[in-house]
């Protein structure tokens, strides 16, 4: 079984991002996915997000580097 994302149509919720839910927008403009989006999409994407409900940050990613 592969880690990665579900084809769009096989993943409909994609789709219907609701703001506020799913997303808000930091004060530079930039879409921050939240928790409940991340926990909704199933997986990890290991991009350091803000709101990764799976351990990872870009702290861990850098030290592992080494």
């Amino acid at each position: 079984m592969s880690d990665e994302p579900e084809n769009i149509e096989e993943n409909p919720f994609k789709n219907e991002l609701v703001e506020g839910e799913d997303y808000y927008f930091s004060e530079q403009g930039y879409k921050v996915f939240t928790e409940k989006y991340h926990l909704k999409r199933g997986y990890c994407c290991q991009n350091g997000c803000k709101h990764c409900p799976y351990g990872f940050n870009d702290k861990k990613k850098k030290e592992n580097k080494w």
